[in-house]
């Protein structure tokens, strides 16, 4: 049976924020026993091939996969993307856009401050970040530390930068249709990850669901590394009523900081349609 198989189909490299390569972590996966693998790095398509010929090479099943950053009722919620095309250009610009975001936010926040005083901030966050497109709030709090604004970042972020402070300005990232549209365009699944992390209530939790599924998601995670077993009965229930495809995974990141390392959940639970029976035709097997 196919829920028997030990899927890991959410993990992170150093392509995002995970602490492996994509080599290591295949290897990892392989030596934990993982049958079928994907990488699903946060915003980011850029480990696929990588991954696709490591899987290879250690002999196991792949799915590409991504974890995209939307929001949702005021929540950052993540949408896990397998089976698509990684050339897929309408979804390496929409995860582009996502990214980007971030440096037209940091404009706006030198914005205020400057309404405030302090000019020059932008310039000044610079100095301490490598890529400009990943510039964040850490960057101005530096700045703010190293011109005297302020004596640390503690008394920054007390002051500046949060909700209701001068050089707040929340991040945007994509709209849940969109993040489901460029999967699906592209050729794969769309799962929501992790449902239980995001703390909605009832009703918000009925109206992601009910959205997602209008958007034509297809997939939730049941059994992954921030779910406790009575979630997984929860988000197994969830899956049958709304009737999506299950999926598993680890969420794993590094070896010294993840609770729960790959390949090492739990099982499904029966009664449910794995979402690798969907993808069935995308799954990359190696070579016999």
């Amino acid at each position: 049976m196919t829920i028997l198989l030990n899927a890991d189909l959410h993990c992170h490299s150093v392509v995002s924020d995970g602490t492996l390569s994509p080599e290591a972590l295949a290897a990892r996966a392989k030596a934990n026993g993982v049958e079928l693998w994907a990488l699903t790095d946060h915003d980011e398509i850029g480990g696929q091939h990588r991954a696709m010929a490591a899987a290879r090479e250690q002999g196991m099943a792949y799915l590409t996969g991504v974890e995209i950053s939307v929001t949702f009722a005021g929540t950052t919620v993540h949408i896990v993307g397998l089976g698509f095309d990684p050339d897929d250009t309408r979804l390496a610009d929409g995860l582009l856009a996502t990214r980007g975001g971030r440096g037209e936010r940091a404009r706006e926040m030198a914005d205020q401050l400057a309404q405030v005083g302090i000019r020059g901030a932008y310039e000044g966050a610079l100095k301490f970040v490598g890529n400009p497109a990943l510039i964040s709030r850490t960057h101005f709090a530096r700045f703010l530390v190293e011109t005297g604004v302020c004596r640390d970042t503690s008394e920054v972020f007390r002051r500046f930068l949060t909700e209701g402070k001068p050089g707040y300005v929340p991040h945007r990232w994509a709209a849940l249709g969109d993040a489901v549209r460029w999967i699906t365009e592209a050729g794969g699944m769309a799962v929501i990850a992790h449902p239980a992390r995001y703390k909605f209530s009832a009703n918000e939790e009925y109206a992601l669901f009910s959205e997602f599924k209008a958007h034509g998601g297809r997939g939730v995670e049941v059994v992954t590394g921030s779910h406790s077993a009575a979630e997984y009965v929860t988000y197994g229930a969830m899956a049958q009523e709304f009737e999506l495809a299950a999926s598993r995974g680890s969420d794993f990141h590094s070896p010294d900081e993840s609770h729960t390392d790959v390949g090492t959940l739990p099982l499904l639970p029966g009664q449910l349609t794995p979402i690798w029976e969907l993808l069935d035709d995308r799954i990359l097997r190696p070579a016999h």
